[in-house]
């Protein structure tokens, strides 16, 4: 069997029946390079120079002739073309974990563990999809890169959201407090629009007493209550809707959904008073 290798990086073997995986392969050029860093690394370790008498330069073509020595007539089917520096195609060999693993293993036990390692490290990692042409990886790199960018500005504008909601909501506020602070809306209609949206009712026949409504009750809004004692008349409890940090948060997103109740004249910029006021 011979097979072709587009480049010397390691290549990949036919998916297996559950089509989850893609064993990594690592090829005769790939093995020589492996061992002798490994061999420059422990000359420098021992304050040699690297070639030297003690770590040799291995050459590929030495590689070679030991590939049929160790794996004997089964080498012929790890038989590969791959590319020179100038493209151009040369004998070599492209091997699975076990046949790499075995390589390494006859110049020693510890390479043999270094190359495992890698190619058990390899493993774990998701394949490329082979035989992409330069468009096809071309195109999976534009996209990859415009998700990057879309997931920056998306975390930027969270975090402006967040630097808006710190300056401009406190703990006790009414949602008319709140609300006050973002440009163009119409705090008049505010009510309203939350009683639509079943955060507030009214218990009053002149549709001005507000209380929270179950839905939005300690989830977006709570109540403070105050009791009140008119002159010449009984008391009563007055409650006031508060607005929760969850439901300003709602609110805010509302409002830059374009969905709170705004002015006629407003003058399309979302931004809270103090922001509006800083730019001015």
């Amino acid at each position: 069997m011979h097979q072709t290798i587009q480049s010397n990086t390691v290549a990949l073997a036919p998916q297996n029946a559950n089509h989850d995986f893609v064993a990594p392969m690592m090829t005769s050029l790939e093995l020589v390079d492996f061992i002798n860093e490994d061999r420059k690394a422990k000359a420098y370790a021992a304050g040699m120079s690297f070639p030297c008498e003690g770590y040799p330069k291995l050459m590929h073509k030495n590689f070679l002739a030991k590939v049929p020595e160790v794996l004997g007539a089964t080498s012929a089917d790890f038989s590969a073309d791959l590319p020179d520096g100038y493209g151009r195609a040369r004998r070599g060999y492209s091997f699975p974990k076990r046949e790499a693993c075995l390589m390494a293993m006859s110049y020693s036990y510890e390479l043999q563990a270094k190359v495992f390692d890698r190619m058990t490290e390899l493993e774990s990692k998701p394949a490329a999809p082979a035989g992409l042409s330069k468009l096809e990886v071309l195109q999976m790199a534009l996209e990859s890169e415009k998700a990057r960018v879309l997931l920056t500005v998306q975390v930027e504008a969270q975090a402006k959201k967040i630097d808006s909601l710190e300056n401009l909501f406190k703990e006790g506020m009414s949602h008319v407090q709140f609300c006050k602070g973002l440009n163009g809306v119409n705090v008049m209609q505010v009510g309203h629009f939350l009683e639509r949206r079943n955060w507030l009712y009214n218990e009053s026949k002149s549709g001005t007493r507000y209380r929270v409504a179950a839905y939005a009750r300690d989830k977006y809004m709570t109540e403070h209550q105050q009791e009140i004692t008119p002159h010449g008349k009984e008391a009563f409890i007055s409650y006031t809707p508060i607005l929760l940090r969850k439901g300003a948060v709602r609110l805010y997103e509302l409002y830059l959904a374009g969905e709170l109740p705004m002015k006629k004249n407003w003058d399309g910029l979302h931004a809270h008073d103090k922001a509006v006021r800083g730019a001015a």
